[in-house]
């Protein structure tokens, strides 16, 4: 069945990119809302012209984060950690209030907002879930960095990374299997990075302003800067499977298929889902009617349910 919250929550930090203050409210929303940000200091705009549907289709900007925006001029970035984290915790509709361009960074992982989620807790909602189920496989290829989605019973992300010029991080893998609360245990803490070369070079560009040793690693070569070093040997791999969670979550119902990617980023997220929903034949939407993602998913799907296309998403 569908979830929302049990009550509102409250949150403030800064924006990675801006360095400023940011505040969200995230807040219970009814059956089938969806996830949806609005920017509430934007007060040019009425109410319905500052929300922002969290959906695949309205991103418009991957270059260092995930930014999505409407019609109307309203947008918000670096929304891949807490979607990520509504994700994992079963959420399917809330209202995000925002009160800057940017989701607060806090420490550059998921863990602050599942923290807050588990604070106030779920609620279900009289509704099935969307499941968005991965009928064949779907690829999409640029160079050496390639994503692929493919039929599964169970939601998995698996994800490649290699950085040869910085041997610390290396060629990693890593396998996430998005049930029984895996996600908080083996990935929500594990941060976003960088190279102190690209760290610099983004600073002198106006950008990653709020970005520090608080709230990123940042790796020179073969050693981590931060102090107190990194909070597992592959939390690099980790935080890529983490953002393509977040990414993902932006299909606009609970994906049942295989993600993998190698040396994929938020642009390659959002171009696999934009090839998935131009092939009809690749998926089907369809009803979920339980809470936690068991191994065999069949036998919980309605045979029923009418074959729907990503505009009914």
């Amino acid at each position: 069945m569908q979830h929302t919250l049990n009550k509102s929550f409250t949150l403030t930090d800064i924006g990675l990119h801006s360095g400023k203050p940011v505040k969200i409210t995230v807040k219970p929303a009814d059956a089938d809302h969806g996830i949806v940000f609005q920017r509430v200091d934007m007060t040019d705009l009425s109410a319905e012209e500052q929300k922002i549907p969290a959906k695949w289709n309205r991103v418009v900007d991957t270059r260092l984060c995930t930014v999505i925006a409407n019609e109307k001029g309203a947008n918000v970035g670096t929304i891949e950690h807490l979607m990520a984290a509504l994700r994992a915790a079963g959420v399917d509709n809330a209202l995000i209030e925002i009160d800057a361009a940017e989701v607060p960074v806090f420490d550059g992982s998921s863990i602050r907002f599942i923290e807050a989620i588990d604070e106030v807790g779920t609620a279900a909602q009289n509704a099935p879930r969307r499941a968005i189920r991965i009928l064949k496989d779907v690829t999409v290829q640029e160079g050496d960095k390639v994503v692929t989605l493919s039929p599964s019973t169970v939601p998995l992300y698996e994800g490649r990374i290699e950085y040869n010029s910085a041997p610390i991080i290396g060629d990693q893998s890593y396998t996430l299997k998005l049930v029984n609360g895996n996600f908080k245990h083996d990935v929500a803490d594990c941060r976003t990075f960088g190279l102190v070369q690209d760290v610099e070079a983004m600073k002198n560009a106006g950008l990653a302003l709020g970005g520090s040793l608080d709230n990123a690693v940042v790796v020179d070569d073969d050693r981590v800067l931060n102090p107190d070093g990194l909070r597992c040997r592959d939390e690099f791999v980790r935080h890529k499977i983490l953002d393509a969670v977040g990414d993902i979550a932006l299909a606009g119902g609970l994906v049942l298929g295989h993600y993998k990617g190698s040396k994929a980023g938020h642009d390659m997220n959002n171009k696999i889902l934009r090839a998935l929903f131009a092939d009809d034949s690749a998926y089907e939407v369809t009803d979920f009617y339980i809470d936690i993602e068991e191994a065999d998913m069949d036998m919980y799907l309605s045979d029923t349910a009418p074959k729907e296309t990503a505009a009914a998403l």
